[in-house]
C-alpha cells in the first residue's frame, strides 16, 4: 500500500519544503491511515480465531467507515459502539451514512459508559455464539495498542525508501494525532531506522494530554514487547505531542481552518477536513512559525477523512443558499 509523497505549493518567502504523504488516496473504501490501520485489526483478529467485530467511535469515525466496510466485504459481522460528548450535534455525517450502508449495527453510549457497553456487547455476542474481538483489546480499551502501531511502523519503511531515492532525508514528520495509533507506529518506525528526525503529532482529540502521552506509549511497548525486541530507553523523549492547536476540542474549528481547507484545495488540489487533517495541517502551521523553523524538509501525513471533507463541502454549499 504504497501512496504518493508530494512537494506542496507554499508562500512566498517560505524557506521550508513541505511534502505531504497522501494516504488518503489509499484505493479501499475512501482511503486514509485507518485502510492500514483496519487490515492489521481484521488480521489480527482472524489470527485469533474470532467471528465478529466490535469496534467504537465518534459520528465522524474514519477508523468505523473503513472497519465496518472490511468486515462487510468480507462477510464478517460489525458491531459499532457509537459515544456522544453531553451537548454533541448528533446529524449524520458521510462516515454514518457509509457505516450503516455496510450493515454495522449502532450501539449508542454516553462517554461515562463505554466499558459497562462493551462488556455487554460482548456477553450478547457470545450468547449468539460468537466469539467477538474488540479492537482496543478488553472493556477498558487495554491490550491491543501494539497491532495498530505495526501498521504505521510498516508504512514508516515507505518514507525511508523515498528519502533513500531523494538521497536526503525529512528533518519532521507531523500527523494528526487522535486515537495515537499512527504516531505510536511512526515512532516505532523511527527508532527501528535509528534515524535523527522528529515526529510531532498535532492533536486534534479531547483527551487529555498526559493520557495522550501513556497511550502514544503503551503503543511503543506493546509493539516492541510482541516482536521480542529491545526498547530504546529514551523512547518517551521520542512522544512529542502539540497540544495548543485544538481550537476547544475535538470536531470544532474556526474560520482560520475553513480558510486554509479552500487555500489547500485551490493550490495544491489537495482535500482537507476541519475534524482531522486541516485543523493538524494548520497546528503545523502555527508550529513552524512560533519556533522559527527555516530551511528544513518537513513532511504531513494525510490521514484522509475524504467523507468529512464532503461533508464540509456541504456546510458550504448550505452557507450560500441562505446568503
Amino acid at each position: 500500500m504504497v501512496t504518493e509523497i508530494q512537494r506542496l505549493k507554499t508562500e512566498a518567502g517560505d524557506r521550508n519544503e513541505i511534502y505531504i504523504k497522501r494516504d488518503d488516496l489509499l484505493p479501499f473504501s475512501m482511503g486514509g491511515n485507518k485502510v492500514r490501520i483496519a487490515e492489521a485489526f481484521f488480521q489480527d483478529m482472524v489470527q485469533k480465531g474470532c467471528d465478529a467485530m466490535i469496534i467504537y467511535g465518534s459520528r465522524h469515525s474514519n477508523l468505523c467507515r473503513v472497519l465496518a466496510n472490511l468486515c462487510c466485504s468480507r462477510g464478517v459481522g460489525c458491531t459499532m459502539i457509537c459515544s456522544h460528548e453531553e451537548q454533541e450535534d448528533d446529524s449524520a455525517t458521510n462516515n454514518t451514512h457509509l457505516i450503516n450502508w455496510a450493515g454495522a449495527k449502532i450501539v449508542h453510549c454516553a462517554k461515562n459508559e463505554i466499558a459497562i457497553t462493551v462488556e455487554r456487547v460482548m456477553e450478547e455476542l457470545q450468547k449468539e455464539g460468537h466469539i467477538p474481538y474488540y479492537i482496543y483489546g478488553n472493556k477498558f480499551g487495554k491490550g491491543n495498542e501494539g497491532t495498530a502501531a505495526a501498521a504505521y511502523a510498516k508504512a514508516y519503511e515507505e518514507i525511508t525508501s523515498y528519502e533513500r531515492e531523494q538521497g536526503w532525508a525529512f528533518d519532521y514528520i507531523f500527523c494528526p494525532s487522535g486515537t495515537g495509533a499512527t504516531q505510536s507506529g511512526l515512532i516505532c518506525g523511527h527508532l527501528m531506522a535509528g534515524d535523527q528526525k522528529k515526529i510531532l503529532g498535532v492533536m486534534i482529540s479531547s483527551r487529555e494530554t498526559d493520557r495522550a502521552h501513556e497511550v502514544i506509549g503503551e503503543g511503543i511497548q506493546d509493539y516492541f514487547a510482541k516482536r521480542s525486541l529491545e526498547l530504546p530507553d529514551n523512547y518517551k523523549e521520542e512522544i512529542i505531542l502539540l497540544d495548543q492547536y485544538r481550537l476547544g476540542g475535538y470536531g470544532k474549528y474556526d474560520e482560520r481552518i475553513e480558510d486554509l481547507i479552500r487555500h489547500q484545495y485551490r493550490t495544491n488540489s489537495v482535500p482537507l477536513d476541519p475534524i482531522y487533517t486541516a485543523k493538524a495541517f494548520w497546528g503545523m502551521q502555527q508550529y513552524i512559525k512560533e519556533n522559527n523553523i527555516t530551511d528544513k524538509r518537513i513532511l504531513f501525513l494525510h490521514t484522509g477523512g475524504t467523507p468529512l471533507f464532503y461533508d464540509f463541502l456541504a456546510k458550504e454549499g448550505a452557507e450560500e443558499k441562505k446568503c
